[in-house]
């Protein structure tokens, strides 16, 4: 006998999570990898991968919201994507344009406040107008903040943050002594969210790839060979039951964690 499948990925339906006890984490970034290789087992262009890989935006981002999730920050562009097929590229920013034409209304409607981290000098025009139309259209929401890393690098963000550290410092306006972790921290992107709890990354692949660095500093890695464009809202879940079962110590020991939480 045959298993039914779901009807937009093709793949076995999921029963769920394993229920698991302890907090939901604050903040969720995943690195969305695995269209190009879901579109090629299927005998199609990378472009439909990536065209498939929105509904399962559109999947996380209702369950997130729906579990009560602070922040999700998805690593939609990094810096280094600009090395792909121009094609491909010129693809991604009409999605890109697309999707804050057509999805920011959508948003909108159901409280979550969007942002988008990263360069956007090397955005068209066209694109930099639309962001800052959402983020202004979406900033007094108070249900899940949406993050979008695009043209995004975490090298870039801490270079960022030291050169204006090093400005101010130029200015007159802070001593070298004076710069710690606190200070860079408001420097970096994202200063006034929850540092990342868990960071998921698709596809099977095992690396952050210069995702946020200094926010992940202390998250929890889910890795999972699921590919993006099949990854709903049962897959998310289990990333969040998997974080509940993990132990954070922070340095401390089980004994101290074990106080603390008394």
């Amino acid at each position: 006998m045959t298993s039914p499948q779901s009807p937009r990925t093709g793949a076995p339906p999921d029963d769920g999570p394993t229920p698991a006890e302890g907090p939901l984490p604050r903040h969720v970034a995943i690195i969305m990898d695995g269209n190009n290789r879901w579109a090629k087992a299927r005998g199609m262009s990378g472009v439909r991968g990536h065209h498939a890989g929105v509904e399962a935006v559109r999947d996380v981002i209702r369950r997130a919201a729906e579990r009560g999730i602070e922040t999700l920050t998805l690593f939609a562009f990094s810096s280094e994507n600009w090395k792909r097929p121009p094609s491909e590229v010129n693809a991604l920013m009409e999605l890109f344009l697309m999707a804050l034409k057509r999805e920011v209304k959508k948003l909108h409607r159901h409280g979550i406040r969007l942002s988008v981290i990263g360069d956007r000098n090397g955005f068209s025009a066209s694109i930099q107008k639309h962001i800052a139309s959402a983020e202004a259209l979406t900033r007094d929401n108070t249900g899940l903040h949406l993050v979008v890393a695009a043209n995004y690098g975490g090298r870039w963000d801490i270079a960022g943050a030291a050169r204006r550290l090093a400005e101010r410092v130029a200015a007159g306006e802070l001593e070298p002594d004076a710069i710690d972790e606190q200070s860079l921290d408001e420097e970096v992107s994202l200063p006034e969210d929850a540092p990342v709890d868990l960071c998921i990354r698709t596809s099977g692949e095992q690396r952050i790839s210069n995702f946020l660095l200094w926010q992940m500093a202390y998250a929890e890695l889910h890795f999972t060979p699921v590919l993006w464009p099949d990854f709903d809202g049962a897959a998310f879940d289990r990333a969040l039951a998997d974080f509940q079962r993990r132990k954070r110590r922070f340095g401390m020991t089980d004994e101290q964690i074990e106080g603390h939480g008394a």
